[in-house]
């Protein structure tokens, strides 16, 4: 977030009728914002060997793995249709909805040790952290 940002309102009226999507993460930066006609552009040739996809983009060999979001929680794609200038309330609302991604990485398959699977583990540990503690009897 930036420093003249104020609060963030999110509207989650639509969110049981919020479509479903496919998310694929590349390791790539795209200067562009909003809306673009991928599937016209991006049609992944993906070869799926074990839990390992592997396809080529822009003669650059990506390595994939599915990833599901943490059970209890979902994901969802958010959109802001308009900024505004002052530090005033923001509000974004739900496009669509997810269940899990494919995480691509450059030459290597994904792993523990990146850092969306270990975002991706908070839930569990937030959990046990804030879980009641037993006392053992003696």
């Amino acid at each position: 977030m930036s420093e003249s940002s104020g609060p963030i309102r999110l509207d989650l009226s639509s969110l049981r009728a919020a479509p479903r999507d496919v998310l694929h993460l590349l390791p790539c930066a795209v200067e562009h914002s909003g809306r673009a006609p991928v599937d016209r552009y991006f049609t992944p040739a993906i070869r799926q060997r074990s839990q390992e996809k592997s396809v080529s983009f822009r003669g650059r060999s990506l390595k994939g793995q599915d990833v599901p979001v943490p059970q209890g929680y979902v994901g969802l794609v958010l959109k802001e249709d308009q900024r505004p200038c002052t530090e005033e309330e923001r509000t974004v609302r739900l496009e669509s909805t997810f269940s899990a991604l494919t995480v691509w990485n450059l030459e290597q398959p994904p792993s523990a040790d990146d850092g969306l699977f270990l975002a991706l583990s908070w839930p569990g540990i937030a959990e046990a952290i804030h879980a009641p503690v037993l006392k053992k009897e003696q």
